[in-house]
């Protein structure tokens, strides 16, 4: 491996169980450092750096504003639950520090339009912590769907991500709690299925979203289950499920006029070093009793996982700022502003009793 000149050092902010695989990503990713981590107590912190392997020369404080002031940090990962996104994002930006951020980003397109804006006025750059976005299988699958001969034209997109939260889960995690992350599982893993429909559509947003009846709440009213369509004024239509109450299931489909992708851990592969999708263009025999030709699978090797992946193409932007004076990507940004309003449209919705409601 050719020797890396510069690395990005990173701070995370919080003790969250997502930090323990982003942490190991830094150190997995070519052109970053695990430089630093901070909790409300230090000794949270300093035992969170032994029991995660931090490297010994790591720095642990006992406060987040401490980790901010450090001046040798270029870039903070933010794993705080939701409702603290908008405090501690803007004030990472207005420290002149890159952010990367766990999604979902906020708990509303106008909170997260604050943190952009702060991002845009100090010149740092955005990205949320979706990591599939940077596995080198989406950019496989994305030239089958640019292929018009093989997929044609996007018709139909159907995405569902759920796992079986047990008994502590439901009544304990952040992500069911009104106060910490409001969103529940609409935030949570209705966030990726979200933004998978948007990925297959080439982020073209749909004209209206429509909730589907019967979601589910606990007593704090947090969504524990839900599911969506989208419509596009082209005639494409795409659906979602999103629940903490099924079997792990992470299923992406999408249906075009000539093809059809589909995709079984969309996720979080089966596998770190490798992982498949298929892909089909064919139809049935004469007599209906099987298939002109079998779907073919494609398996996509790589060789850091899609975690390390997505710190290595942060941290890439974040030095080419630094040394090339390159203006922040504002690819970034945008996605993630465009998954949010899909999912404020849900909520909407949803309050309004399954209407329809333009985005």
């Amino acid at each position: 491996m050719a020797q890396v000149s510069s690395k990005v050092k990173f701070g995370i902010l919080g003790c969250a169980r997502i930090g323990r695989t982003v942490a190991r990503a830094i150190t997995l990713a070519p052109n970053s450092d695990l430089y630093a981590v901070a909790s409300r107590s230090i000794e949270k912190a300093k035992n969170y750096a032994v029991t995660n392997g931090f490297p010994s020369t790591s720095k642990v404080y006992g406060s987040y504003e401490e980790l901010l002031d450090d001046t040798d940090i270029d870039a903070v990962y933010v794993p705080l639950p939701t409702s603290l996104h908008l405090e501690w994002a803007v004030k990472v930006a207005e420290k002149k520090k890159h952010l990367l951020l766990e999604k979902p980003v906020a708990l509303s397109a106008e909170e997260f339009d604050v943190i952009v804006k702060a991002c845009e006025d100090n010149g740092v750059q955005f990205m949320d912590g979706t990591f599939w976005m940077h596995h080198p299988r989406t950019l496989k699958m994305r030239e089958f769907l640019d292929d018009s001969e093989k997929f044609g034209e996007m018709r139909h997109v159907h995405s569902i991500y759920t796992f079986p939260g047990n008994d502590t889960f439901l009544k304990n995690n952040i992500r069911v709690k009104p106060d910490l992350d409001a969103l529940g599982a609409l935030g949570d893993v209705g966030w990726y299925c979200v933004r998978s429909i948007l990925w297959v559509a080439n982020y073209e947003l749909p004209k209206t979203v429509t909730a589907l009846r019967g979601p589910i709440f606990n007593d704090s009213g947090v969504i524990l289950a839900c599911g969506a369509s989208l419509q596009w004024e082209d005639g494409k239509v795409a659906t979602f499920q999103a629940s903490f109450l099924a079997n792990l299931t992470m299923d992406l489909t999408a249906l075009g006029s000539k093809g059809t992708l589909n995709i079984r851990d969309f996720v979080i592969p089966f596998q770190e070093t490798s992982s498949s999708f298929t892909a089909s263009n064919t139809s049935f025999e004469e007599l209906v009793t099987g298939l002109v030709q079998a779907p073919s699978e494609h398996v996509v090797p790589t060789d850091l996982p899609q975690e390390a992946q997505m710190v290595k193409e942060f941290s890439s932007l974040a030095i080419r700022i630094k040394e090339s004076g390159s203006k922040p990507e504002t690819k970034w940004p945008s996605i993630s502003r465009k998954t949010q309003w899909v999912l404020d449209a849900v909520k909407a919705s949803i309050d309004k009793g399954f209407e329809t409601v333009e985005i």
